[in-house]
């Protein structure tokens, strides 16, 4: 029996501390995980709170400090990711790109910050003072890489006309993307859509999720009663999306299946979840209702658990609710929290423990939270049921979910 959308992945990649590919990365937190970085490789003036940070190998020629990181990111996985879906040159040429990130021009925010706090004498601006920076100074000074999807496309290696759209959305950007893709499939605008996300960490997110005081000092741990907060990370992942039939008509290697999605808004607090998760439950919902499965069908949820204290008691007391049973993995713990590349790069890992018929713990997990009651997978623990569930949260109040199912045969 055939369920949801009737697109399939016939390509997927992606990059993370844990590891340069998807098998890379699973086989890393069945072990443990990766060493935090100190954050002074990102700027001497950093507050000191380590992340999840990629070897410097994959920034040929170093870390420019700028949207390059991000793009540098994504170009990597976009390109494995095509090379194994194998798409012929005139498939190339119509497809789409969606792509999702949050902090890809974060180093340039803070230059145009600067900028605009200055009047031409190099005084800072007074109220009654325009700033000394145009939003049009802004634009053309700004790296080509800037314009994330426009830019991967040009690169391609053939002339691509299809659409173009890069999604930022906060933390559900990558997760958001790949429902983007599904639509310009499903609405006939595109027979195949290369999607993802990607964020290199830079100086803005790390100092902003610091002053936030939600940032660990130590390895984090989602949903443990004991859990002070989160690390951030970096990484990207990109998926090849294609309709089922037309996947056959070339006989592409099916990797997996993206059945439904979902997407709402708290309409709460800009950095909280609503207190009920309100948002999510309509996401979830949504995305069973186009998947055409129900809570039960669902093998296991990769949750978005951040390890701070208010996501991981919403979302946790959400997901014992509307998926009572259904073990939940909290794969943060091993690589980290990585902003608008975590919804893709959580889809693709999904995908790769469903077809293993393996989850890995949830590292980082200790004592259960008697404000949330339950615990995360513990240990590798085997999977039959051949869906699974991918939830993301983001400031500002978004929700998104995503149905991913093992490729059948």
């Amino acid at each position: 029996m055939q369920h949801g959308s009737g697109i399939v992945v016939t390509g997927m990649a992606c990059l993370c501390a844990a590891g340069d590919s998807p098998a890379a990365v699973l086989d890393t937190l069945q072990g443990g995980r990766p060493e935090l970085v100190a954050a002074s490789v990102l700027d001497k003036r950093a507050l000191p709170f380590p992340f999840f940070g990629l070897d410097e190998k994959h920034f040929p020629g170093g870390r420019k400090h700028s949207a390059q990181d991000t793009l540098t990111l994504a170009r990597a996985v976009c390109h494995n990711a095509l090379a194994e879906a194998r798409l012929p040159q005139h498939l190339l040429r119509e497809a789409g790109v969606v792509l999702g990130t949050t902090a890809g021009s974060a180093s340039h925010f803070l230059e145009a910050y600067a900028a605009s706090r200055e009047n031409a004498s190099g005084q800072i601006a007074g109220a009654e003072q325009p700033p000394a920076v145009s939003a049009c100074q802004c634009a053309h000074g700004a790296d080509r890489d800037d314009y994330f999807s426009a830019n991967l496309a040009l690169e391609m290696d053939v002339e691509a006309n299809g659409p173009r759209l890069t999604v930022t959305d906060a933390c559900t950007s990558g997760a958001d993307a790949i429902g983007l893709a599904m639509d310009l499939i499903t609405t006939g605008q595109c027979q195949c859509v290369l999607c993802g996300g990607a964020d290199a960490l830079s100086l803005v997110p790390h100092t902003g999720f610091a002053r936030l005081m939600i940032y660990s000092d130590q390895p984090c741990r989602p949903f443990d009663r004991d859990r002070k907060g989160l690390n951030l990370g970096e990484g990207a992942a990109a998926l090849v999306l294609e309709s089922a039939e037309h996947a056959r008509s070339r006989n592409a290697k099916v990797l997996g299946q993206v059945l439904g999605y979902g997407n709402a808004s708290d309409a709460h607090h800009f950095t909280a979840p609503h207190p009920e998760g309100r948002g999510l439950a309509t996401a979830i919902r949504s995305a069973l209702q186009q998947a055409g499965l129900a809570a039960a069908d669902m093998a296991f949820v990769n949750a978005h658990g951040t390890s701070t204290r208010e996501n991981d008691k919403v979302e946790g007391r959400l997901l014992s609710t509307m998926l009572p049973n259904v073990p939940v993995w909290a794969s943060k713990g091993g690589t980290g929290h990585t902003l608008g590349a975590a919804g893709a790069l959580e889809a693709v890992l999904t995908l790769e423990a469903l077809r293993r018929g393996s989850v890995p713990g949830s590292l980082g997990f200790c004592n259960i939270d008697p404000e949330i009651g339950f615990a995360p997978t513990q240990g590798p623990l085997s999977v039959s049921l051949p869906f699974a569930l991918s939830t993301s949260l983001g400031f500002g109040g978004g929700n998104a979910a995503l149905v991913l199912g093992r490729a059948m045969q």
